[in-house]
C-alpha cells in the first residue's frame, strides 16, 4: 500500500482549524491535496495529489511551528472491516513497505469514543512488537533515531498505518504531554504554563532561562495559577490583577501584589526577565501589549494565551501574529514566535515570544 497521506491528530472539535492550517502550510511548500475530516473525531487526514508528496510532507513541515496539531504521520488508506480474530497480519501487510522503525505506538483518537478503544490498544500491542520483528520491521530494541511505526485505530476495525520521524513529530504517546496537578496550586490553569514551559524552553536552556531568583510579571494574576509556576522555579513575582491572589502563595515572600488594570501597568523593577499573562481579552489586544513589553525591553521572553473565538480560530490567531510582527519590523527587532493549542488549553492557545 503506498503512503498517499498524513494524519494528523487534534484536539476534537478543532479539526476544521488543524485542516485550514495543513491546507495553508501544505501549500506553502508546493504540496497539494485536500484535508478530510469528521466533526469532533479527534484527527484529520491530508490526501496529497501525488503519493510521494505525503513522504515530502512529513518531512519539510515542521510539527513544531503547527498550531493545532498534537501528532502527525504519513500512512496509506485506512483498513477497513478487520477481522477481530486477526488484526495483526493487515498491518503487517501495510508496514511492508515501511522502513525500519525503531519504535511502535498503538493509538486511538483522544475522545470519547477513542478512548474506549485504550483496553484494545493496550493488549495488541506487544504482539503486534513481537510480529513487526520477526518481519524485520521494527528493531530489537527501541531506537529513536529511527522512524516511528503508528497503529491508529478508528475503531475495533479500522486502523490506519503509518510512520512518523522522531525529528518531527511528538515523542508522546498520542502527542500529549500528561501532567500531574499539584494539590498546592490555586487552580488547574497552572498544568497550561507548566506545559508551555517544558514544551517551548530545551531542556537543555531551561537552567538558564527558567532560574532562580529571576523577576518575572504575571498579567491577571489572580488567583494564582500562573504565578504558582513562577513561584515553584524560585522566581520573584509582580502579580497584576483586581482578584484576590492565593494567600499561600503570598506567604511565600516571593510575590508582590498590584491591584491595576493589566494593560496600564508598569513593571516597578526594570530587571524583569518573564512576563507571563492569561487574561480573558481579544487574542490582537493581548498581542499587541505583548510585542510592546518586549519592544520598550520591559522583559526578554513572553508566555501568554490568546482566547480564540468560536470560529476561525485559525485566522485569529494569524491576525494576532501579524500585529506582532509588524510592530516588530516598525522597531526592527527580532523575535521568535511560537503558538500552540496545548493539552491543557481549551478555546485558546498559548504563544512563546521572545527577542532573539
Amino acid at each position: 500500500m503506498k503512503t498517499n497521506r498524513v494524519l494528523f491528530y487534534c484536539r476534537a472539535g478543532f479539526e476544521s482549524d488543524m485542516a485550514t492550517e495543513v491546507l495553508e502550510r501544505a501549500s506553502e511548500l508546493d504540496i497539494y491535496g485536500y484535508p478530510t475530516f469528521t466533526k469532533s473525531s479527534g484527527f484529520i487526514t491530508f490526501q496529497c495529489h501525488q503519493a510521494e508528496q505525503a513522504e515530502l510532507l512529513v518531512r519539510k513541515l515542521s510539527f513544531q511551528s503547527l498550531i493545532f496539531a498534537r501528532q502527525m504521520f504519513v500512512c496509506a488508506e485506512q483498513i477497513v472491516d478487520l477481522n477481530t480474530t486477526d488484526r495483526i497480519g493487515p498491518i503487517l501487510l501495510a508496514a511492508e513497505d515501511f522502513p525500519m522503525c525503531g519504535d511502535l505506538r498503538v493509538e486511538y483518537a483522544d475522545t470519547t469514543d477513542g478512548r474506549e478503544l485504550s483496553k484494545l490498544c493496550r493488549k495488541l500491542t506487544v504482539p503486534l512488537r513481537q510480529s513487526l520483528r520477526k518481519k524485520g520491521k521494527l528493531s530489537a530494541k527501541e531506537n529513536k533515531q529511527k522512524p516511528c511505526l503508528h497503529a491508529f485505530f478508528t475503531n475495533g476495525d479500522s486502523v490506519y498505518v503509518g510512520y512518523s520521524y522522531s525529528n518531527n513529530s511528538s515523542p508522546y504517546p498520542l502527542g500529549i504531554l500528561r501532567l500531574k496537578f499539584p494539590n498546592a496550586a490555586p487552580s488547574r490553569s497552572t498544568l497550561k504554563l507548566d506545559e508551555a514551559f517544558q514544551l517551548f524552553i530545551p531542556a537543555n536552556a531551561q537552567d538558564s532561562r527558567l532560574a532562580l531568583g529571576m523577576q518575572a510579571v504575571d498579567l491577571g494574576a489572580c488567583p494564582g495559577g500562573w504565578t504558582y509556576q513562577l513561584v515553584q522555579r524560585g522566581m520573584f513575582v509582580q502579580a497584576v490583577d483586581n482578584g484576590a491572589m492565593d494567600e499561600a502563595l503570598m506567604e511565600t515572600g516571593q510575590v508582590k501584589y498590584f491591584a491595576e488594570d493589566g494593560f496600564k501597568f508598569e513593571p516597578r523593577k526594570k530587571n524583569v526577565y518573564w512576563l507571563v499573562c492569561d487574561m480573558i481579552e481579544q487574542p490582537q489586544k493581548v498581542a499587541k501589549l505583548m510585542a510592546n513589553w518586549l519592544i520598550k525591553g520591559w522583559c526578554k521572553e513572553a508566555m501568554f494565551n490568546l482566547k480564540l473565538p468560536m470560529k476561525q480560530r485559525y485566522e485569529s490567531v494569524k491576525q494576532a501574529e501579524s500585529i506582532v510582527t509588524e510592530l516588530m519590523d516598525k522597531h526592527q527587532c527580532n523575535f521568535s514566535w511560537q503558538a500552540k493549542h496545548l493539552y491543557h488549553d481549551r478555546e485558546e492557545v498559548t504563544v512563546h515570544l521572545r527577542l532573539v
